[in-house]
């Protein structure tokens, strides 16, 4: 069963539930959820999903319940100043705006089978919601293409609310040592899509990598056929040139919004002789984050994964 929302308010309607949709379409303060966060509810309160990390969902499950018998939108606002925001938690100074749809007329299974579709295919999908109408239509990139370059949800000038669906980012780790097995859960967990790249069958096992996709070429092999972009994030962990330097140079030579490289400082220094020998500048070696990940101090292969996963974050929300 899927996480998202939307994918199981499709879920929910195809198999004769009555559905809404919530969806944050504003916030102001310190509100605990971002633009784009949805809450999937059927006519009987039971609900997946969240716009408030739990101040405003009972509100919210209630006004579902109402559309849903009602087969309208509803647009509900919740702040510091209004006495029912208090009562449902929200007294910290935040304040959202939520759009509550109803599936049917507004918000169509069509439209939740297209968004599905593109899910299946990788492929960007947004949506135009007309906050008068409560009418949703479907959106590709050449419509808001810098929504969907920052993967930004919000409202326009119009009074359109666009939401943006892109392909999960991608997390390619070259090296199946230790420290890959707690990062290629924690990049799941936070949305990635986690490739591991390592022609050693001994490491890059089903049995130490249950479920995940595992390439086992030559590094450069596997990058050519990936064809790693802007929403790529490479990792290299062997510390061994044989097999990081090609994965590195590849890397290089692409606009991966991420490279980060373990090994040691003095580690690091051979590292850029030999990139310079092969004719890298030095604006091309200073993408590279290495040592990698954040110095937190860690030591255990998990604390080490988390440095690097906190690392691709922080370098994340920079590039945005």
């Amino acid at each position: 069963m899927t996480n998202d929302p939307a994918a199981l308010a499709l879920h929910w309607a195809q198999t004769g539930r009555k559905v809404a949709l919530a969806t944050v379409i504003a916030t102001w303060g310190s509100a605990p959820r971002g633009v784009g966060s949805q809450l999937v509810i059927d006519a009987d309160g039971a609900m997946e999903g969240s716009v408030s990390g739990g101040c405003v969902e009972g509100a919210v499950v209630l006004a579902a319940m109402d559309a849903i018998t009602a087969g309208q939108h509803a647009i509900l606002e919740f702040g510091v100043s209004d006495d029912a925001a208090f009562a449902v938690g929200l007294a910290c100074g935040g304040q959202i705006k939520v759009l509550v749809q109803q599936v049917g007329d507004g918000l169509t299974i069509k439209t939740l089978q297209a968004l599905a579709e593109a899910r299946a295919t990788a492929r960007p999908i947004g949506l135009a919601t007309d906050l008068a109408t409560g009418i949703s239509r479907v959106i590709t990139a050449a419509d808001a293409p810098e929504r969907f370059r920052l993967d930004r949800a919000g409202l326009d000038d119009d009074g359109t609310f666009i939401t943006i669906q892109n392909p999960p980012l991608r997390m390619i780790i070259v090296g199946a040592v230790h420290i890959a097995q707690p990062l290629v859960g924690m990049a799941r967990a936070c949305g990635y899509a986690p490739v591991l790249i390592d022609p050693r069958g001994a490491f890059g096992s089903d049995a130490r990598f249950p479920g995940e996709t595992i390439l086992e070429d030559w590094p450069d092999e596997a990058l050519a056929a990936l064809k790693p972009d802007a929403r790529t994030a490479i990792v290299t962990l062997t510390h061994d040139p044989k097999l990081d330097d090609p994965a590195i140079m590849a890397a290089l030579r692409s606009d991966v919004f991420y490279l980060g490289c373990l090994g040691s400082t003095r580690t690091h220094a051979k590292r850029v002789a030999r990139l310079q020998a092969a004719g890298f500048t030095d604006a091309d070696i200073a993408r590279i984050h290495a040592p990698v990940g954040l110095d937190i101090g860690g030591r255990q292969p998990a604390e080490i994964a988390l440095s690097i996963m906190a690392q691709i974050t922080q370098t994340l929300r920079h590039a945005r």
